[in-house]
């Protein structure tokens, strides 16, 4: 007989082609939309000063799309050559590297093409290409349900993000918390910003438990809790890694916004800061409620134990029971027939 191929963990497993052709579709509508937006309102304004200023406002948007566009489309690549051959280690990152600086070259040129005299808008498309670059050497890593996961956590936050800033939803909710005067205005519109923070955590890290839960029943055994709390926490990850990307390779972008005047500069002060506390919150919130709620379906280990000690003492006594019953029995028969002869003789 020959032995049983042993089973890769579920964590190294190749998604499916359905989940990651649906992924990579949805990154790329959003990043799209995320870029066509940008140019929009850039080229809207005949102004040099304005358009310097909503470029450093549109930014931040464009570079996370391209990381999140550049990791979902990599995974795609990765998995449909997995299906042909397996790749290694090496092999995975640079099909992941390039497909990604790919994405981020043709995400550059929406904005590089507004003008191309000039270094801003050079550095804008560098930075749009270095964030997909990324993405797609995270989509290398060996561990692509985990990658997934990650991804639709992210969209999750930007849809979040989507829905609570439309005028509809956040204008009642800032009245709501106070919106009377200048004061009362920046704490309300504070508290809109955590609130919304926090509800973008819970909702990557609810997304992701989903998606990993699905993931380990195909497999056939869960995933373990560790890649949970991992998975949880990439939308805070990636949100940090493009306020990062943003405030060097787009340095120079914000510079100029802040050249405009002194409140501009402020005020971008202000964002950056806002942006790097909102990427920790989800970071934390998501990584929280991925474990809880994975947590949640893990059965005590104290009450496995006693369980097993239970079943294994019934079972020990249940041996010495079917030993010894059959003997005792024998043994009385005989005796009894040996009085009886004794008696009669």
């Amino acid at each position: 007989m020959t032995d049983p191929e042993p089973q890769s963990a579920p964590e190294t497993r190749e998604v499916s082609r359905l989940t990651a052709i649906l992924l990579a579709v949805a990154a790329i509508v959003w990043a799209a939309g995320m870029l066509a937006s940008a140019r929009a309102k850039i080229t809207s304004w005949a102004d040099a000063a304005m358009e310097v200023t909503s470029t450093a406002y549109a930014l931040p948007g464009a570079v996370s799309a391209a990381l999140v566009a550049g990791a979902a489309v990599a995974l795609l690549v990765i998995t449909l050559i997995s299906l042909r051959r397996t790749l290694g280690a090496t092999t995975r990152f640079t099909v992941g590297t390039g497909t990604g600086l790919l994405v981020g070259v043709l995400c550059a040129l929406v904005l590089f093409t507004i003008n191309t005299e000039g270094t801003m808008y050079a550095a804008v498309g560098g930075t749009v290409a270095a964030a997909a670059t990324i993405g797609g050497a995270f989509a290398g890593l060996r561990i692509p349900p985990v990658i997934a996961a990650a991804g639709w956590g992210t969209l999750g936050v930007f849809l979040v993000g989507l829905i609570l800033n439309d005028s509809y939803v956040q204008g009642p909710v800032l009245n709501l918390l106070g919106n009377d005067s200048t004061a009362a205005a920046a704490d309300a519109n504070q508290y809109f910003a955590y609130g919304q923070s926090a509800l973008s955590g819970l909702a990557a890290g609810l997304i992701v438990f989903v998606v990993l839960r699905r993931a380990g029943r195909n497999a056939g055994t869960d995933l373990r809790w560790p890649f949970y709390l991992i998975a949880g926490a990439g939308a805070g990850v990636l949100s940090v890694i493009s306020e990062i990307l943003t405030r060097t390779a787009g340095a120079q972008v914000l510079d100029l916004a802040g050249k405009v005047s002194e409140l501009e500069k402020s005020v971008q002060q202000v964002l950056s800061t806002n942006r790097l506390n909102s990427a920790l919150i989800v970071l934390f919130v998501g990584a929280f409620t991925a474990m809880v709620a994975v947590g949640r379906t893990m059965s005590p280990a104290e009450d496995d134990d006693e369980e097993i000690a239970a079943a294994s003492t019934a079972g020990q006594a249940d041996v010495e029971e079917a030993a010894i019953e059959p003997k005792t029995p024998a043994k009385s028969s005989a005796g009894s027939a040996s009085s009886e002869d004794t008696e009669q003789g």
